[in-house]
């Protein structure tokens, strides 16, 4: 149904409705006009074959859409099920040249059920934010979609256009080093990403190396965040070398998360962190670089350059290293990024605290948007009453109402 306070956003997000057949999800489009939807949210339940044939068909008169929402949508489905909807969904959507932002995660595809989404992926190159996140897609599956969005990056530059994808979702898929360089070829034929996340996909060194090599051909990168896969192993430094020359490829590099990435072997300095405290990436506001077996030598590093090489940085993570309370170099970290505002977290109980904060605040916020929601909804559903008189009667009236009393007047 048609959100009140938009018309043109279509949501029944978290409902926990199962839609199974036509029948059920008609009541949601009925008195929606497709025409001037911009936005549809249908995360958070379950679609069936027949239901999701029949949003097929509302979704190919969505001429304005921009935001298409189907995370969560198979959840107690059968295998044999979800390429049928998701083919049905996607169909629709091949040839919206309005559409921005596609989000499927949170759907359990696995390798089986991609290949729906590949004419998609390949033909509609309006779309310039794809999140996959969570979608079990596995070596193969993750090299099916990596194959698509090459394909379409190539179609692209046939045609003389530039490639619109910019951002990149796809985490917790066990993409591995299988897919890695499917993914460096897609990305470096785009050569248009200014996000990319691929946390937890158990990419190993070789698979990083290709994706360093892909992602340097992306000057306008801004946010990168491969936290949780493997860049070095058995003290080879293949993967950090890889990473420590692309870093000057992006001079717009705002966020960079390599938590939980093994850059260090024996506690040496990274020639990451190295090349990091040179000033190679001018507008780095947040680094994030959690359980690392970092040692002091590191933290040197970083203190020197806090003031040069990092004078934009202003949020670093170093959580769960070889951290001493009392190292001098994380007390000139703390005392130089707190002149300027910013923040270290050197220790549990710091990260514990700002996600408390965070949650808090978040909270908060929604809140006041709730009460806000309620307020408005109030304002238009009351109806004005009509004013009563307070004035106080006068000996007429009086007089009047004892004769009414005596039965005189009727």
């Amino acid at each position: 149904m048609a959100s009140k306070s938009n018309p043109n956003i279509l949501s029944i997000h978290g409902k926990g409705l199962k839609l199974n057949t036509r029948a059920d999800i008609e009541p949601y489009l009925k008195d929606v006009d497709p025409t001037i939807i911009e936005e549809v949210h249908f995360g958070g339940n379950t679609i069936g074959v027949d239901a999701s044939e029949a949003l097929a068909e509302f979704l190919a008169k969505a001429t304005s859409i921009k935001v298409a929402d189907f995370a969560d949508i198979f959840t107690g489905r059968l295998i044999s099920e979800i390429p049928q909807a998701l083919t049905a969904i996607c169909d629709a959507l091949v040839d919206k040249t309005s559409l921005v932002e596609i989000n499927l995660s949170d759907n359990a595809f696995g390798g089986r059920s991609v290949e729906p989404m590949v004419a998609f992926l390949t033909n509609n190159r309006s779309f310039q934010i794809l999140r996959l996140n969570n979608n079990g897609l596995g070596p193969a599956g993750g090299e099916v979609i990596a194959k698509a969005l090459h394909e379409s990056a190539k179609l692209s530059k046939a045609e003389g256009k530039k490639s619109n994808l910019k951002v990149v979702i796809c985490g917790r898929n066990r993409l591995e080093n299988g897919s890695a360089s499917a993914w460096a070829d897609a990305f470096a034929e785009h050569g248009t990403l200014e996000e990319v996340r691929m946390v937890q996909n158990g990419i190993r060194m070789e698979g990083i190396t290709h994706l360093a090599r892909g992602l340097a051909k992306n000057p306008n990168i801004q946010y990168i965040d491969l936290q949780d896969n493997t860049f070095t192993v058995d003290g080879e430094l293949t993967g950090v070398e890889a990473w420590t020359d692309a870093l000057s490829s992006w001079p717009l590099l705002g966020t960079l998360n390599l938590s939980d990435c093994v850059l260090s072997a024996d506690g040496e300095v990274p020639t990451l962190i190295e090349k990091l405290a040179t000033g190679s990436n001018p507008k780095l506001h947040t680094l994030q670089i959690q359980n690392n077996n970092l040692e002091t030598a590191s933290f040197a590093v970083l203190s020197n350059a806090i003031s040069q090489g990092l004078a934009s940085l202003m949020h670093l993570e170093l959580q769960w290293n070889e951290v001493e309370e009392d190292d001098e170099h994380l007390e000139n970290l703390a005392l130089g990024l707190k002149q300027r505002g910013g923040k270290l977290f050197a220790s549990d109980e710091e990260d514990s605290d700002e996600q408390e904060l965070k949650a808090e605040e978040e909270e908060e916020q929604a809140e006041k948007e709730e009460e806000a929601r309620e307020a408005d909804e109030e304002a238009k559903e009351t109806v004005k009453q009509p004013e009563i008189s307070t004035k106080p009667k006068d000996e007429t009236d009086n007089l009047v109402d004892l004769l009414r009393k005596m039965d005189i007047l009727q």
